[in-house]
């Protein structure tokens, strides 16, 4: 098929670029043009592992193009995939300016009849502003569909390439079957439903996923206090059909591009259908809260900050990506500077973005992992990257002022501490603090 995608995002650009390694004609379109010239030269503006082989590799077949040129991209093809940005608005609210815009240039360009797929997570009843936007602007005959996307940053090509279900939402018999073709080889669970509901599928997954990252963090926070392992209470739950084991690890809480922002956007949605959504509201909640457990255990084991060297090891809010949307390091850092903490940060990938985004002037970023741990007071971790996970903790030990190491992602075993004397703290593995097993409080009935 010949599609056109509407933005070079994580969203777009991946969904482009895996649709070109199917076989379609793919042209991505972006209105920064220093954003198509970089693509044009084999750059990829995002990191993400197998990228930029397929990138190669499809251009090289002819089976894809960037250009700034929507009106000729979307004239040219027979499938347009809106995937650009809905950022959040002050109140919440996701902001629909760049989905209005794009309809409206879709619809000044039809040539023809043309399948418009919205992939960009909007709020229900969306599609059909589209709809209406488009039709403003052309008498050609078209059809809209719903196709949310579910990929993850740091997997987002494995994920598109071999996705868990699609989702369609259309009311056009010709739209579901061109779609259902489309996605046809990479899986056989394809959903079809109506518009509406497709759009809520994807921020009520959203939801729930960021729903069973909180609660375990809860019941982390609780076996802290009556001596439980979390790791063992997660694993020992995953096996639970009803439950499974995904979204159940315990640390300090998410981030990122999707979860903070549809959580946000599903509670105005409700609050505008007069309806007040309380356990979405106290998982958002929990989650902000959550990240500052890593502050609470270092004023617990050094008393006042101020005046003391913090190494930070993380600030992208995932591993295996540059992204630092809405990353737990944006508020610990700022927390720990107003405490009067020097802060020393590296991450392999995302400090460049970390920099241009964080507004505390005083941080000290640093090249090498050891450089950030270097004579500091203590040490916390805030992404799971490999890289930490695979330093030996005898030498971060020799590296740090004070024995101090925060894991605020438990990446880190009991056996791994053996020979060191590192004053040591986890989420939810009270049984791992200071290195040792404490013995656990009894619990009068």
């Amino acid at each position: 098929m010949k599609i056109t995608v509407i933005g070079t995002g994580y969203v777009g650009l991946v969904s482009g670029v895996c649709f070109s390694e199917l076989g379609n004609e793919v042209i991505c379109v972006d209105q920064i043009e220093a954003k198509i010239e970089m693509l044009n030269r084999g750059e990829v503006p995002i990191y993400e592992p197998g990228l930029q082989t397929l990138i190669a590799n499809n251009r090289e077949r002819g089976r894809l193009r960037f250009s700034t040129d929507l009106r000729a991209s979307v004239k040219h093809a027979e499938v347009i995939i809106i995937a650009v940005g809905t950022p959040s608005l002050p109140n919440g609210q996701a902001n629909l300016s760049f989905i209005e815009q794009a309809a409206s240039e879709i619809g000044q360009a039809m040539n023809g009849y043309k399948i418009i797929v919205t992939k960009s997570t909007v709020p229900v009843g969306t599609n059909e502003r589209i709809r209406d936007i488009i039709a403003q602007h052309s008498k050609e005959p078209f059809d809209i569909a719903s196709v949310p996307e579910f990929l993850r940053e740091g997997t987002a090509v494995s994920d598109t390439m071999n996705p868990d279900r699609i989702i369609i939402g259309t009311d056009s018999e010709v739209a579901r079957e061109r779609l259902t073709e489309l996605h046809r080889s990479l899986t056989s669970n394809i959903i079809v439903t109506d518009i509406r509901s497709a759009e809520m599928i994807k921020y009520a997954s959203n939801a729930f996923l960021a729903t069973k990252i909180s609660f375990i963090n809860e019941i982390a926070n609780i076996c802290e206090k009556v001596g439980a392992d979390v790791t063992k209470v997660a694993y020992g739950m995953g096996f639970d059909q009803r439950i499974g084991a995904s979204f159940l690890k315990a640390g300090i809480g998410y981030g990122g591009s999707c979860f903070p922002k549809d959580t946000q956007a599903l509670i105005q949605i409700a609050g505008q259908m007069d309806y007040d959504f309380k356990l979405l509201k106290s998982v958002v909640e929990v989650n902000r809260e959550q990240r500052f457990n890593v502050i609470r255990k270092l004023e617990s084991l050094m008393g006042h900050l101020a005046g003391k060297t913090i190494g930070i090891w993380g600030l992208a809010f995932k591993p295996e990506t540059d992204d630092v949307r809405d990353s737990p390091a944006f508020e610990i850092i700022a927390a720990l500077t107003e405490m009067g903490a020097k802060v020393k940060a590296y991450d392999p990938i995302a400090a460049e973005n970390f920099r241009r985004n964080c507004d505390v002037d005083s941080l000290i970023y640093c090249d090498t992992a050891r450089e950030a741990a270097w004579q500091a007071d203590a040490l916390c971790v805030l992404t799971e990257w490999k890289e930490f996970q695979h330093i030996p903790l005898s030498e971060i030990e020799s590296w740090l002022k004070s024995p101090y190491l925060i894991d605020g992602r438990n990446i880190y075993k009991e056996e791994q501490l053996a020979n060191t004397q590192l004053v040591y703290y986890s989420v939810g593995r009270p049984g791992m603090n200071r290195g040792v097993k404490e013995p656990a409080p009894y619990i009068l009935l």
